[in-house]
């Protein structure tokens, strides 16, 4: 019976192992043991999770280096690297943009911070000491740091950068660069130098499918540990605050990007069903980076992407395009605005509109990117830097929510950008890397 069971389970696809290991980490997370023969369950299980956070994160550097390098350096070959950067651009600025107006529309609308005086500053004394903390440990950021992108762009140290699994956005920077200028050697270096960055792509690859095939009990891991430290109440005295973003992120995963891509002749149920295992994995690791393999993976077997449109798109999406964030970043700074009774002029919401999508672009190569964000737009409209402490109940939650909705993001645009490009997506090749 349990080989029976075990071969069953083996032939489920990657999804459903990965849907059967949330649904499974929940109750064990609730009915967890504090302790059983001296030792805490709840340590093995982060220990676990934790392995399969490093083994993915130890695979984004070198990842996202090789494809970046190896699709410019072959898009070079073909003069397509301008079009084809500048059409991902403006698409991620674009969805970016919309993410947020979505996010200022529904907290405007639902207003969750409007609660009685007595209320308010009940939420206010409770989260100001954790709040002050975490403002003391961000107060060197402020609005110098939307500035400070550019500088971390270039890096001084490109392998220091790069041991140190940190700033993407200079990995991607000095990868472009590196692939451009493999265009500019004469051609029969170029092909075989294109030629070995193509193979080194093709290794990580096979490393990042072994690596992946743990993801299940990775996911499980993650989730129960989450689900025993934190209780499923832990919500409760933000439960309109936190129903309201999750109403603005489902109306940009669930309404926005899926008529993107009705726009462009795409089918969203399909392209859904493709991205499953990579947005399950966003959600319980809470990271894009480390969703960033599978998605690689599911974009170009799943969704039929070549590995051209793919090994340039998401990887700079993982860094560049955070659609759940913006949207989160700007829910809390209205909700917060409410909670002090501040109304915002319109001037002061365009301002948290900006905000929102500079520092979602570049502010997540630093620790805490999402609270650091928050406390550069709370000093920018004049709130202060430790309401940030009212949303902390609810940030891990729906922190796992908006990281599902960036990688969906980076999905839809590389599928936009690959139709564009006269591919034919979905094919009867599901299953297999698409190359060209």
């Amino acid at each position: 019976m349990f080989y029976f069971f075990a071969m069953k389970a083996r032939s489920l696809a990657l999804h459903w192992k990965i849907f059967i290991a949330l649904l499974l980490a929940v109750p064990a997370g609730i009915f967890l043991p504090k302790e059983v023969l001296g030792i805490a369950p709840v340590a093995i299980f982060k220990f676990a999770g934790k392995l399969f956070l490093q083994a993915l994160q130890m695979l984004v550097a070198p990842l996202i280096g090789l494809a970046v390098i190896s699709s410019v350096a072959k898009m070079g070959e073909e003069k397509a690297f301008g079009r084809l950067g500048i059409k991902t651009i403006l698409f991620y600025a674009s969805t970016t943009l919309l993410a947020v107006l979505i996010g200022l529309f529904c907290t405007n609308m639902i207003a969750p911070g409007k609660v009685p005086e007595e209320v308010s500053k009940a939420m206010i004394a409770g989260a100001a000491g954790e709040g002050a903390r975490i403002a003391d440990a961000l107060q060197d950021h402020g609005t110098a740091d939307v500035v400070g992108i550019f500088q971390r762009m270039i890096p001084e140290n490109i392998f220091r950068v790069a041991g140190e699994n940190r700033e993407m956005l200079a990995i991607i920077f000095f990868s472009l660069l590196f692939g451009y200028f493999i265009t500019q050697l004469p051609e029969e270096r170029r092909e075989r130098y294109t030629r070995w960055w193509e193979d080194g792509y093709e290794v990580m690859i096979r490393m990042t499918n072994w690596v992946i095939g743990f993801t299940p009990y990775g996911v499980f891991a993650l989730v129960a540990t989450t689900v025993a430290e934190t209780g499923l109440a832990a919500a409760a005295p933000l439960v309109k605050f936190f129903f309201t973003v999750l109403l603005g992120l489902g109306l940009h995963m669930f309404v926005a990007l899926p008529m993107m891509l009705k726009l462009f002749g795409l089918p969203p149920r399909r392209h859904f069903s493709a991205m499953s295992p990579a947005l399950l994995t966003a959600f319980s690791t809470a990271s894009s980076a480390a969703a960033l393999p599978l998605n690689l993976e599911c974009a170009q077997k799943g969704a039929g992407i070549s590995k051209r449109i793919a090994s340039f798109t998401l990887p700079l999406g993982a860094t560049v395009n955070m659609d759940g964030t913006a949207l989160y970043e700007c829910a809390v700074v209205l909700f917060v605005a409410q909670i002090y009774g501040v109304d915002l002029s319109i001037a002061s919401q365009a301002l948290i509109v900006v905000l929102a999508l500079l520092t979602s672009i570049g502010v997540a190569g630093i620790p805490a990117a999402s609270l650091v964000a928050i406390v550069i737009i709370l000093g920018a409209v004049g709130l202060p830097k430790e309401a940030i402490g009212i949303v902390l109940a609810v940030d891990r939650i729906l922190d796992m929510c908006r990281t599902s909705v960036n990688v969906f993001g980076d999905s839809c645009c590389a599928a936009v950008i690959a139709k564009s490009e006269g591919e034919v997506l979905y094919p009867a090749t599901e299953g297999k890397l698409v190359e060209s």
